[in-house]
């Protein structure tokens, strides 16, 4: 089984814009900490790059 980030990435981000719109999220907040755990989210995608990456 293949692990795409891509696709995973577009609903996360899908499911908090519609959270927002339904007043459950408040998108500021959520952007304060992602601008302090934005280096793990990097990690996190590498990582998941390493482990779904073609093999041979």
């Amino acid at each position: 089984m293949q692990f795409r980030v891509g696709p995973l990435v577009l609903i996360v981000v899908g499911v908090l814009f519609l959270l927002s719109n339904f007043g459950l999220l408040h998108l500021r907040e959520l952007f304060h900490q992602m601008g302090t755990w934005w280096p793990v989210i990097l990690i996190a995608i590498g990582v998941a790059g390493l482990i779904g990456g073609k093999k041979r």
